[in-house]
C-alpha cells in the first residue's frame, strides 16, 4: 500500500547488450533478469514448455553435459549451432516434439545461452525471454513488480541483432504499463531497433550475422517460428539449479 506523501519510485529497465556487462549494471536490487538468446537456447527451451518437459537442468560446459549424459538424462547440446555426438538432441525449437521430451528432465548446454545464464546465476529469479511468449513474459513481469534487466546473450560475448530486437520488444511492451521507466542508453537503443523492425521482423533479421550461420548449416528452417509472436503461454523460469514452467 501507499503511504501518505511518499512518491512511488517507478521500476527501472535496463538492457544488457552482452554478458561480459553484465557485473556493470547499475539496477538496484530487487530485480528480475529476463535472459534472451533467440537464435536459438530461449526460443527452443519456451518450444519444450510449450510440448510439455518437466524441467530442464542448465550445464555451461560440454564436460558437464557428457558427465549427465552417462548418469542417464536426455542432453541437448551444441557447439557454433552444430550437435555433438554424444547428444540426443541439439539446439532447435524442433527438436523439442512431445513424443520426445514429454514428462522428461531434459539437459541443456549450448554456445551462448547457458554460459549467460551461469554468468547471471547470483539473480534471485531469471526468466527465458522469447517472440514466441513475449506477451506471456511481459504480463507476469508486471505482475511481479520488480526491476527489470534484459540480459542478451549475445554471440561468444558479442553484441548480436536478434537479442538486441527482442530487448526492444520487451521493453516497448513493458512501458506502456505505466509502473517502469528507462535511464539506459542501451534501452533506447533497442527500442529505437524495435520501432524500425517491427513491421517486417523476419526481413530485418536477415542483417544479422548468426542467421546467415544458420543458413550455412542448414538449420534455419525454424526461422518462421522463432519470429512468431506469442505462439506460447510459457514462462520460463531458473531458479536453484533448474528451469521450470511458472505459467
Amino acid at each position: 500500500m501507499k503511504m501518505p506523501g511518499i512518491e512511488e519510485v517507478p521500476l527501472t529497465i535496463e538492457v544488457c547488450f552482452t554478458p561480459k556487462l553484465f557485473p556493470e549494471i547499475r539496477t538496484k536490487e530487487p530485480f528480475i533478469v529476463v535472459l534472451t538468446d533467440i537464435l536459438r537456447a530461449t526460443t527452443s527451451i519456451c518450444a519444450a514448455f510449450e510440448n510439455g518437459v518437466m524441467d530442464i537442468l542448465p550445464v555451461a560446459t560440454h564436460d558437464e553435459a557428457r558427465a549427465m549424459k552417462e548418469r542417464g538424462f536426455l542432453v541437448a547440446t551444441e557447439l557454433d549451432g552444430k550437435k555433438l555426438d554424444f547428444a540426443d538432441f541439439g539446439n532447435s525449437a524442433f527438436n523439442f516434439t512431445r513424443e520426445a521430451i514429454g514428462g522428461k528432465t531434459l539437459v541443456y548446454c549450448t554456445t551462448n545461452g547457458t554460459k549467460a545464464l551461469a554468468m547471471a546465476g547470483t539473480a534471485e529469479t531469471i526468466a527465458m525471454g522469447a517472440f514466441i511468449n513475449l506477451s506471456a513474459l511481459s504480463a507476469w513481469l508486471v505482475a511481479r513488480h520488480h526491476n527489470v534487466v534484459i540480459l542478451c546473450s549475445g554471440w561468444k560475448n558479442r553484441f548480436c541483432l536478434e537479442d538486441a530486437l527482442f530487448a526492444g520488444a520487451l521493453a516497448d511492451r513493458l512501458l506502456p504499463a505505466g509502473i517502469f521507466t528507462t535511464n539506459c542508453d542501451a534501452t533506447e537503443a533497442a527500442l529505437d531497433l524495435w520501432r524500425i523492425a517491427h513491421g517486417d521482423i523476419r526481413g530485418y533479421i536477415e542483417k544479422a550475422a548468426h542467421r546467415h550461420r544458420l543458413k550455412k548449416l542448414g538449420l534455419d528452417d525454424v526461422l518462421p517460428y522463432t519470429f512468431t509472436l506469442d505462439s506460447t503461454r510459457v514462462v520460463p523460469v531458473y531458479r536453484n539449479g533448474k528451469i521450470t514452467n511458472e505459467q
